[in-house]
């Protein structure tokens, strides 16, 4: 549930695919068009998913399934021991919390995880931290070598992004706080609703649905305005400064600790948004291309993209390792 959940899952099914593995996607995959195309591209089959744990656990059995991930905050939580009884390696990717998952491993790609205590079943082991982000090809390809020079002058080139759907409606708020600042800027706002906002001078905005080419996007930005979550990673890995928004109370940990490493401008909950504090902040960050660059540059360092090949190699690890049945 979430598209974040499924953008993590299609970057570890890419790294899968190209190891010759083969990949299903059992649940639902939403209705969000692009990731629909992305899903077809990868060929990968969509299947149902019992939520009571036996029977999740039959149809993986039935349909040979060596492994298992689990990437949901609503999935029952003895889906895993059920899988685990049927002699299927289970991979739980959390946030934190492992909602009661009982797996053989579990990725917490969260910044400072691997710093946090988290409590395991008997052998089971624990991938933490930025070193195992789950990034996909499109946001992989665009890595550069070398962090990316300072912005060279005129209008900062400017990305509203807040997940696949923006249930908390916050790109329309961001682009109105961008227009207070009065600063000239290029804007490209991704939300699927149909919003306007009056421009200060010098200030051009666009307004796009969402897109399979939002790498891209971001790629050519000098400022991301994005919620706390998964997006925040794709743009550490591109070396692009981010402008942090909580849409989720989950997003506070996550939020806190960006700020606290010096990993982004904060501007706080969407809840509490327009406010002055925050728009002083993207003045800013909006005026700062020294300090933007800084940012950009260190969360580069962080995020070498290579998360997923980590990841991908624990789990076959496990798979091989496994008891026969």
């Amino acid at each position: 549930m979430g598209v974040g959940h499924l953008v993590r899952c299609l970057a570890l099914a890419e790294e899968l695919l190209g190891r010759g593995i083969q990949v299903a996607l059992l649940g639902d995959v939403g209705t969000v068009p692009w990731t629909a195309a992305e899903i077809d591209r990868l060929g990968l089959p969509v299947i149902a998913a019992p939520a009571a744990p036996g029977a999740l656990a039959m149809t993986a059995r039935r349909l040979g399934l060596d492994a298992v991930v689990i990437d949901s905050y609503v999935t029952n939580p003895g889906c895993a021991a059920a899988l685990r009884e049927e002699g299927i390696v289970v991979l739980a990717i959390v946030d934190g919390d492992a909602r009661g998952q009982a797996a053989d491993l579990y990725l917490d790609q969260n910044l400072g995880a691997e710093l946090t205590p988290a409590p395991l079943p008997p052998s089971a082991s624990r991938l933490a931290g930025l070193p195992y982000v789950l990034l996909r090809d499109s946001v992989r390809s665009r890595r550069p070598a070398t962090p990316r020079p300072p912005h060279a002058g005129g209008p900062p080139s400017v990305v509203c992004f807040f997940g696949g759907t923006d249930p908390a409606g916050a790109a329309p708020v961001l682009a109105g706080m961008l227009a207070a600042t009065g600063v000239p800027l290029h804007a490209t706002v991704v939300t699927p609703s149909t919003s306007t906002v009056a421009p200060a001078p010098g200030q051009t905005f666009r307004f796009v649905p969402n897109t399979p080419e939002l790498p891209a996007l971001l790629d050519g930005a000098d400022l991301v305005l994005c919620a706390a979550g998964t997006s925040t990673w794709e743009l550490l890995c591109l070396g692009v400064c981010p402008a942090l928004i909580m849409v989720a109370d989950n997003q506070r940990l996550g939020y806190d600790a960006m700020l606290a490493a010096g990993l982004g401008f904060g501007l706080g909950r969407v809840a509490d948004l327009p406010s002055p504090p925050a728009i002083a902040t993207l003045h800013e960050a909006l005026t700062s291309p020294e300090r933007r660059h800084a940012l950009a540059a260190r969360g580069w360092a962080e995020v070498d993209g290579e998360g997923r090949v980590r990841a991908a190699d624990a789990l076959l690890a496990a798979v091989a390792a496994r008891p026969a049945r």
